[in-house]
């Protein structure tokens, strides 16, 4: 006899995706309208929520991201259902999504935040790793642990935290850039932070405190409800605390840096013998190099761009991520982003009726603010799911919103090679052309400070390090304060700025 079909279920407010923005949808959506059933569809058994939230400044957030069972959602917000199942469609003609286990639910506000998934470098190869979500960290620690040496291809967030936490591990680190970290950092800020990576780490390592994952639960659910294929919701900040990041050797940092490349091809063992190519041995500084060839044999070879071919244990794919929209596009007219984003307007809304997105899926497409950019980070995926949540409930209330504040100066924190990071506005000077001036203050090993000035006024700044700089600047962005009189004295550490412009 045939199963029955499960039920079709209607909510006013239906939510996709278990990361930080869908959740935060989600949870707004339940405050505003206590009554309604607020319907969440997440592919996994455990979602991503935001604790511990903190307004640093105007602009600037801190908060913590915890990995909960999903019932602890449900406990928090009764009006919250969450229904555990993959999306296999779109029907938005009809509101309507379909979800593997054969449900319907029918909705009439939808928000897309689905995420995006790794942009491997190459698909179907065992030893190509990405890190995504915890469970792809979980597998990449396992592997390190039987690691004699792994190559990190990539430039971004992910990347940066890797290469500095691994020990015991040679790494060879391949970016297309000139100096590390290009999406964050120019190359004083880079060369900066190298100094930290080239050095051996304290044992005493700053406490990290916002990122937690409770598992209570998580195994059995897991194994049983989750296909193998499911993507999680991205990594929050410090994912990589609890994780021991400890390859087979006894020593700390061995990191080499290959500069301006990418990756031509990768060999298996056997292709790579029969190829008759050679391989380099790990380079060692500062010394003669008179062994030219790798004896060892590794079980995968990378081939990169400027003809040089090292062996390792397996490849780390760390080169950004692509708007996870293939579920909902088939038989839907979406708008989409160069990124390959579903476009939204400033009110989070897609081209298509009644259907919103925020986080990673969505790729922003209003008139920008002249200090702000998209970026794909967890501090924009909280802000966006709770900004749609507002324009959700706005559009069905039939009362207008304007632009949250939030977009009105990127403002980003965090932590790389165990220094805070501060990003403010322009602070790698995007789209101001020429026409920009730097000013920098560096202390080697204490600090780092550089603002982008444009006509005498402040458009972005890096703060690496405690400079306790990072309000006063905010401001002198957000006011467009005439700063021309000051020239270098800006800068000048005996100057309390504080006092300047409080």
């Amino acid at each position: 006899m045939e199963a029955a079909r499960p039920p079709s279920t209607a909510g006013r407010f239906v939510v996709v995706g278990g990361g930080i923005a869908g959740v935060t949808c989600a949870e707004q959506l339940a405050i505003q309208f206590p009554s309604e059933d607020i319907l969440l569809i997440t592919a996994r058994p455990v979602i991503k929520a935001v604790t511990n939230f903190k307004q640093v400044s105007k602009v600037l957030e801190e908060f913590d991201v915890e990995e909960q069972p999903k019932t602890m959602l449900e406990n928090r917000f009764p009006n919250v259902k969450v229904i555990q199942s993959e999306v296999k469609q779109l029907k938005s003609k009809e509101h309507c999504i379909l979800t593997g286990d054969g449900s319907q639910h029918v909705y009439e506000k939808l928000c897309l935040c689905a995420g995006a998934k790794p942009k491997l470098i190459c698909e179907g190869n065992p030893y190509v790793l990405g890190i995504r979500d915890t469970d792809s960290a979980q597998e990449f620690q396992k592997q390190l642990t039987k690691a004699k040496r792994i190559m990190i291809i990539g430039n971004g967030g992910i990347a940066l935290e890797l290469v500095y936490e691994i020990e015991g591990c040679e790494v060879i680190w391949a970016i297309k850039d000139k100096a590390i970290g290009n999406t964050f950092f120019d190359a004083g800020a880079a060369e900066f932070l190298t100094s930290k990576l080239i050095a051996e780490k304290p044992e005493a390592r700053m406490a990290h405190k916002r990122t937690r994952y409770t598992t209570e639960g998580r195994k059995k659910e897991a194994q049983t409800k989750s296909g193998a294929g499911n993507l999680g919701s991205a990594l929050g900040p410090d994912w990589h605390e609890g994780l021991n990041l400890k390859g087979t050797k006894e020593f700390s940092h061995k990191v080499h840096i290959e500069t301006m490349c990418e990756v031509k091809k990768i060999y298996l063992q056997e292709e790579f013998g029969i190829s008759k190519k050679k391989s380099l041995p790990f380079p060692r500084d500062h010394c003669n190099q008179s062994v030219t060839t790798d004896k060892e044999a590794w079980p995968v070879y990378v081939e990169l761009t400027n003809e040089k071919t090292y062996g390792c244990d397996f490849i780390v794919s760390a080169t950004g991520v692509i708007p996870n929209t293939e579920p909902f596009l088939c038989g839907n007219n979406f708008d989409l982003g160069e990124d390959g984003g579903l476009k939204v307007d400033a009110h989070m809304h897609t081209s298509v009726s009644d259907v919103y997105a925020a986080g990673d899926i969505c790729t922003a497409s209003w008139p920008p603010s002249p200090f702000w950019q998209q970026m794909r980070l967890w501090t924009q995926a909280r802000q966006m799911g709770w900004y749609a949540a507002k324009c959700m409930a706005a559009a069905s209330l039939g009362e207008s919103i304007d632009l949250d504040f939030s977009f009105e100066l990127f403002a980003h924190v965090t932590k790389f090679f165990n220094y805070k990071v501060v990003l403010l506005g322009k602070y790698n000077a995007q789209g101001l052309g020429s026409d920009h001036e730097l000013m920098l203050r560096c202390t080697k090993g204490q600090e780092y400070v550089k603002v982008v000035m444009q006509n005498g006024q402040m458009m972005g700044a890096v703060l690496i390090g405690e400079t306790d700089l990072e309000e006063t600047f905010e401001n002198l962005i957000l006011n467009q304060t005439d700063l021309s009189s000051y020239g270098e004295d800006l800068l000048d550490p005996n100057i309390d700025l504080e006092d300047y412009f409080d």
